[in-house]
Formats: C-alpha cells, sequence, structure tokens
C-alpha cells in the first residue's frame, strides 16, 4: 500500500534527489573526459570574445601558480588551455565540431603563461563594452561599414601598451555614439597588423569608409585622443538668426531631416560649443544641429516663446508657432550622450511594408528589411535607425514587415522568428537571410556585402536539386561561429563567379529534414552541385580558396585513386612515368589542410608528374596493406628501375604547394646543361640560340632551393630556349666576367637573327611560371622586330 506525502515532505524528497543526482553528475564529470566548451563552461554559440573572457576567468582560478600544493594542476590546466587554443581558432574549432579531438591529432598544444600573463596581459578590452576586439575575419568588413573606427593595435607583452589602456577605456566611453573604438591583438592577430602596416605598439589609426587609414601621432591623453578624433568627424553646427531660420528648417524638413537647437539666453544653461559640436558628429545624416543666441534674436525667441536657455528637437513637420508646442521635444539635460540617445529614440521608425505591396515594394528597388511578429524588437536598440541614412549611397532602403499580419508569406520565406533580410532587387527570389550580430556595424556590413553578392537564402521549394545549373550550397547552423565567419567569403566568392556557380545556404536549423537528407553532420558543410554530381569542399573556408576548389572541379589536377586504378596506373605505370600520391584520411586536420596546397602543387606539375589521392577511410584495407601508419602519407613514385615496387617518402616540415613540388622536382631527371667556361662562350656567347642560365653556388641555400624550380623552368621554354647552368664555386673567372655579383642569378641571352647579336638581360623572378612568361614575351619581340625589318627590306 503506498504512502501519501504532504506538500512539504514531497519538496524536502525531492530536494534530497536533486542534491543526489547532482553529486553522482560531479563525479561522472570529473572522472571523465568533458569536451571543450563544457571545459571552459561556454556554449556552442560562444563568440570569440565570451571564449576569452571564459577561459581568463578559469585560468586565473586554476593556474599552476596560483595552486602550488595541487599536483594536478598542471594536468587541469592544459586542458583547459587546450581547449581555448583549439576554441579560439575558426579552423579548428570546425574541426572539433566535426570530428571531435580525432581530428586534432596533429595539433597538441602543451605550453601555456605565467599567471602574471592572464592577470595583465590577456584579453586587455575584453571587459569594455564601448571597445570592439575586432579580429581579421571580420575587421575590412567593419571598417568599411560608413562608420568612422578609431583602432588601437596593440600587444599583450608591451608597456606602453597598458600604460595606454586606463586612457584608451575613458576616451572610449567619452566618444561612444560619435565613433566606433576597436582594439586589435597583434599578439594573435600578426598577419592583419602587418596587412595594416603596423610595425610599432601601440598604433592608433582611424579608418572610415572610401579613405586612407590616418595615424595618430599625438601625446595620448583623453583631450587630445578627442581634438583628433573630433578632426575626423563630420560635424556642423549652424548659427540661426531671422535672416535664415524659416529657410533652414523648411530646406530640412523637405528633406525629412529635424533640427536640434539650443536656445541661449541669459537664464538657463545652454549647450556649450563643444557638445554641440559632438551632437552634429553623432546625429550627422539624421538631424541638424544649431544654436541661437536669444540676446541678438530677442524678438525671434519670444515669437517661439522662449524665455530661458533651453535646447529643444524640432522633427520634420513640426509647427513653429508658439501656441502649439506638442510636436515639438524639449530636452533638460545638458550632457550629448542623453541627447543623442533621447532624439534617436524619437526619430520615426522604418517605413511599414504591407503584404499588398511587398511583392511590388521589393522587385524595384533594394531593401533591408527587418521581420519582426507583432512587436518590433527594432526598438530595443536605437542607433539602429541610423540605417537608413547609412545606407542611403548605397541605394538601400530600409523597412519593416509584421509576420503577424501575413503569417503565409513570412513561412514562404523561411521567417519563424525575428530576423532581418536584404532583397536584391527582384521581388523575394532572391535574397538573404542575416545571422550575424544584431548590431550597427554588423548589419551595415551584411547589408552593403548581400545586396552586391549574388547568395540567396535556400528553402525546400528552391533547393537546386534538380537544377541544370551548378550550385554551390552551404549547409549551415546560425548558432555556429565557424559557419557565420564563412557567409561573407561565400559572398566574395559568389561575385567572382557570378554567371558560372550559383551560391546558396541552407539553415540546418529550420530545414532539418533536407539536411538530414544529404547526410549533413557538421556545420559548415559547403556542397558543389552539378546535376547528378556532388563534391563536397574540404578547404579553408575563404574566397580564393573555394574559387581554386572550383576551378579543380572543372579541371581536375588530382586523379582520385581506388586500389585498383592505383594498381593500373601507379604500379603498372610506364616506364618514363612519375606519380605522387597522397594517402589521406577525410577526419585527419592536417590532411585537410593539405588538400588545397595538394591540388595547387599538381596544378604547377601538369605535364611533369601525376599527381593523386587514396581515401584510406574508405579503401583502409588497402592502406594498411600498403603499410601506410600515419595521415598524410606523401609518396614519389620515379621511373621504373629493376627494382620492382619503389617509392620516397615526403619528411619535409612543411606541406604547403611550393615546398612540395620543390622536393617533387629533385627527383626528375636534369633537363638543363651544365656548362663549363668552354661551352658558356661556344654555345651561349657566341651560339645561334636563346638561352637562359643559372649561375648558382653549390653551397648556397637560395641556389639548392631554386635548382628544382630551374629544372621546371628548363621544361616549360624546352624547343624555344636552352637552360643551362653555371658552378660560379668551379668557373669563378667565368661568373666574373659575366658581372655576377648574388647568387643564384638568371640570365636570359637572346640571338638576334638579323644582326646575330647576343643580348643578355637578368631576370629577376625567381618562380619558373613567372620567369617564362618574361622570356615568351621577350622571344615575341624579337619575332615582331624580325617582321619588321623583312618588311623593310
Amino acid at each position: 500500500m503506498g504512502v501519501w506525502l504532504n506538500k512539504d515532505d514531497y519538496i524536502r524528497d525531492l530536494k534530497r534527489i536533486s542534491l543526489f543526482l547532482l553529486i553522482v553528475y560531479m563525479a561522472v564529470l570529473v572522472g571523465t573526459d568533458q569536451d571543450f566548451y563544457s571545459l571552459l563552461g561556454v556554449s556552442k554559440t560562444a563568440s570569440s570574445r565570451e571564449i576569452r573572457q571564459a577561459f581568463k576567468k578559469l585560468a586565473l582560478k586554476l593556474h599552476p601558480d596560483k595552486n602550488p600544493n595541487n599536483p594536478n594542476a598542471h594536468g587541469d590546466f592544459l586542458k583547459i588551455n587546450r581547449a581555448y587554443e583549439v576554441l579560439k581558432d575558426e579552423d579548428l574549432r570546425k574541426k572539433y565540431d566535426k570530428y571531435g579531438e580525432k581530428g586534432l591529432e596533429d595539433n597538441q598544444g602543451s605550453q601555456y603563461e605565467s599567471w602574471n600573463y592572464y592577470r595583465y596581459d590577456f584579453g586587455i578590452y575584453d571587459d569594455d563594452p564601448e571597445i570592439i576586439t575586432l579580429e581579421r575575419r571580420e575587421f575590412d568588413a567593419a571598417v568599411n561599414s560608413g562608420e568612422v573606427w578609431f583602432v588601437n593595435f596593440y600587444s599583450s607583452g608591451c608597456s606602453h601598451c597598458h600604460d595606454l589602456a586606463p586612457t584608451w577605456r575613458d576616451f572610449a566611453r567619452e566618444v561612444d555614439g560619435l565613433l566606433r573604438i576597436g582594439a586589435v591583438n597583434c599578439g594573435d592577430d600578426r598577419m592583419l597588423c602587418r596587412m595594416k602596416g603596423v610595425n610599432s605598439y601601440p598604433s592608433l589609426l582611424i579608418f572610415r569608409s572610401g579613405m586612407a587609414a590616418v595615424k595618430y601621432y599625438g601625446d595620448r591623453s583623453k583631450e587630445s585622443l578627442v581634438s583628433f578624433a573630433m578632426q575626423h568627424i563630420r560635424s556642423t553646427v549652424s548659427e540661426l538668426s531671422t535672416g535664415n531660420f524659416v529657410n533652414s528648417i523648411q530646406t530640412a524638413f523637405a528633406a525629412g531631416i529635424g533640427w536640434l537647437i539650443t536656445f541661449c539666453s541669459k537664464g538657463g544653461d545652454c549647450l556649450t560649443s563643444q557638445t554641440r559640436l559632438r551632437l552634429s558628429g553623432m546625429l550627422d545624416g539624421l538631424v541638424n544641429v544649431g544654436w541661437m543666441d536669444c540676446a541678438t534674436q530677442d524678438n525671434l525667441c519670444k515669437s517661439l516663446d522662449i524665455t530661458t536657455s533651453t535646447t529643444a528637437y524640432f522633427p520634420p513637420g513640426a509647427t513653429l508657432n508658439s501656441k502649439e508646442k506638442n510636436s515639438i521635444l524639449f530636452l533638460n539635460s545638458l550632457d550629448a550622450k542623453e541627447i543623442y540617445l533621447e532624439i534617436i529614440r524619437n526619430l520615426p521608425d522604418f517605413e511599414l511594408l504591407s503584404a499588398s505591396t511587398l511583392e511590388d515594394r521589393l522587385a524595384h528597388h533594394r531593401w533591408l528589411l527587418f521581420f519582426y511578429f507583432g512587436k518590433n524588437e527594432n526598438s530595443d536598440d536605437p542607433e539602429l535607425k541610423k540605417l537608413k541614412t547609412l545606407l542611403k549611397n548605397d541605394h538601400i532602403q530600409v523597412g519593416r514587415f509584421d509576420c503577424s499580419s501575413a503569417p503565409d508569406i513570412c513561412s514562404n520565406l523561411y521567417v519563424f522568428q525575428p530576423c532581418l533580410a536584404v532583397f536584391k532587387g527582384q521581388g523575394t527570389k532572391e535574397y538573404e537571410i542575416h545571422h550575424g550580430k544584431k548590431i550597427l556595424y554588423d548589419i551595415l556590413a551584411f547589408a552593403k556585402e548581400s545586396v552586391n553578392s549574388h547568395v540567396t537564402t535556400l528553402g525546400p521549394q528552391n533547393f537546386p536539386s534538380n537544377d541544370k545549373e551548378p550550385w554551390l550550397v552551404d549547409f549551415f547552423a546560425p548558432w555556429c561561429p565557424p559557419c557565420r565567419a564563412l557567409l561573407p567569403e561565400l559572398r566574395k566568392a559568389s561575385t567572382l563567379l557570378y554567371g558560372q556557380l550559383k551560391f546558396g545556404t541552407l539553415d540546418c536549423t529550420v530545414h532539418g529534414q533536407l539536411c538530414n537528407m544529404y547526410n549533413i553532420q557538421a556545420y559548415p558543410t559547403t556542397v558543389v552541385f552539378n546535376q547528378s554530381s556532388i563534391h563536397e569542399y574540404e578547404g579553408h573556408h575563404s574566397a580564393n580558396q573555394i574559387l581554386e576548389f572550383i576551378e579543380d572541379l572543372r579541371n581536375p589536377s588530382v586523379i582520385t585513386l581506388t586500389p585498383t586504378t592505383f594498381s593500373e596506373l601507379v604500379k603498372q605505370r610506364k616506364h618514363d612515368e612519375v606519380w605522387m600520391v597522397d594517402f589521406y584520411s577525410p577526419w585527419c586536420h592536417p590532411c585537410q589542410v593539405l588538400m588545397p596546397e595538394w591540388k595547387r602543387m599538381a596544378r604547377t606539375l601538369t605535364g611533369l608528374i601525376n599527381v593523386g589521392s587514396v581515401d584510406c577511410q574508405q579503401y583502409h584495407s588497402f592502406c594498411a596493406q600498403e603499410n601506410v601508419q600515419r595521415y598524410p602519407e606523401i609518396r614519389f613514385f620515379p621511373k621504373k628501375s629493376n627494382k620492382d615496387y619503389q617509392y620516397h617518402s615526403y619528411n619535409g616540415w612543411n606541406r604547403d604547394a611550393y615546398s612540395l613540388r620543390i622536393w617533387a622536382l629533385g627527383f626528375l631527371p636534369q633537363v638543363s646543361i651544365d656548362l663549363t667556361p668552354q661551352t658558356f662562350s661556344e654555345k651561349v656567347l657566341q651560339g645561334k640560340n636563346h638561352w637562359v642560365v643559372d649561375f648558382y653556388a653549390p653551397w648556397c641555400g637560395p641556389c639548392q632551393n631554386f635548382a628544382p624550380e630551374f629544372e621546371l623552368l628548363a621544361r616549360m621554354v624546352k624547343g624555344k630556349v636552352k637552360a643551362g647552368k653555371v658552378d660560379c664555386q668551379a668557373y669563378a673567372q667565368t661568373c666574373q666576367k659575366a658581372g655576377i655579383k648574388a647568387y643564384p642569378t638568371v640570365k636570359f641571352y637572346s640571338y638576334e637573327r638579323t644582326k646575330k647579336n647576343i643580348w643578355e638581360e637578368q631576370v629577376n623572378a625567381r618562380d619558373a611560371k613567372t620567369i617564362a612568361a618574361f622570356i615568351h614575351g621577350k622571344l615575341e619581340t624579337l619575332q615582331n622586330q624580325g617582321k619588321r625589318n623583312k618588311d623593310e627590306l
């Protein structure tokens, strides 16, 4: 028979059970490996800033320096340090999300800094809401968004950077709303800093769209920084009087722009000239700013019923009649930021589009449209009202649409929650939903990129499953940071491949069934559909590498080998054939990094070396049979000799296209001719052929690196130009007479047949393709000169 519990007993027992389960859970958690997100206490949607903040808190608490009596402190800290190193890196984070730690076997970090580093040097500006830490993938989009950015490029180990930090924070608070304040950690983003010409810290640069960056050289006080920033802000304050008041007001009202006017009288306080200038900059394009001296404009002030110093906002259409002031907003504050926010809140909302006119409006103009469901959430961030002005020059209109008024329309657009989207002037056929941050600069960057790109949002109704044209489809989840990082790169690639390939994105959180149909197991997964063919992209997610991937699909440079074709093409190759083969596994991160480099290398070796690859996940037993013990395993199969099955394994440190090409070319037989003083004189200087000559020294490292490249050049110009090499250690006098002052030196000796002269020219390039292009250009010039000489005769 059961026992009935009263409410209090039930709650007590429930608490005991909950506590017991919590203890069991914590014990299990301690005894097992947590995933990297759990270790740092962040969600899978965490931004880079949130990951840094979480790691810093843990680092300060768990660092071995702070736990000298804990024998497990070092091991525990290595775990969270490892988690941070992976999650902060977009590429590693994507591989981890897709394959877990198995995909990171060649990326085992084991070093960390002292406790003081994490306390003083790590993430200097992460806790400052007015300062935005910019990373390379978002930097250009941010500074080209249309807003003014003042960016502090710093290094965490730089004492001057730490000295500046408190002032930079005060400065950021002072100018908040006037311009964007950014920070770039050059220790984490060395490439970005080099690209921007930063070679000393701290470097402070102003960025404005369409203008070159301007560096600040003044003293680093807050006042000087504010003064410098104001020079780069469009700021105009008009003095109003009887002569210009009515015309100025009416002209602005006709353009849909209101006026903020401070009236200065004997009594009360009017805004200072500095505050007026700041407000003019903050409200640029939205509201005109002016002031009136009521001591000299007494009658005008009295007609407006102004008897004491005050500040008022006159919205477009406001009546100037002193008896009807309902539309005028009087402001009591003297603080620029408070006044700015009050006016922004009172600016009219974006145009509301109706269901009956939506298709027609979107078909004739480019729009940035906010979708909401009954409650307009745009009011949560009043700064978004700047969008209309900042997108005016890009001919993008800004509007809003209430999905609760027409749910079918939003459903057909796959809009099921508040969001915003860009429509590109093709009605509802071509549009793109925004998945980034809902802050002004991020939306601006999205809108400007999207209207000029050719990426469209996909769903079941427009998915290109049977389309005759090729499509690149990005399967993604909005919560996934690597997915969001890829979207701008897709837009860049779509503009470069316009007319050749269509681009679309599919949100797997909305269209899970469609994603499951294509066995999408990780985000982002990028797939090219070309009628019946489907190709998954596995390279780095950048526009340039996507272009290379597409080019390789059109003209494959790497042959995909099966056990059968490997036996036929590689093992049973013709006597004069050579092969390079990459044995890889799709989950292996170094293999994924190698893949685009492997294809790039293969394109440069076309006609010289056959290049292939074997998927050891698909053909595991075959790879085991071939004694492949690690991934990637790179092997070179030379021309057949007496040995039945000979190959060379690549053990080099670098796996880039250039290093691999140099290694492979070293196995090819020499095509160039070794020249002696006699043969150089007779064949090059006195002969009747064109020559390209490499002057080198055997001990010279750059010469050794260039040797295979020169062999590649010799093959590229074979039949038109002879290639020779001169050993300057053995034949120093010959090189001296040839004017050789450094090694290697490449010279082109051209034979002018009409005058029977030899002309020489030094070539400064070290790339075979570049040198070959130079030589072919010279030969074409000589040929044209010969034709002209014949015509003259």
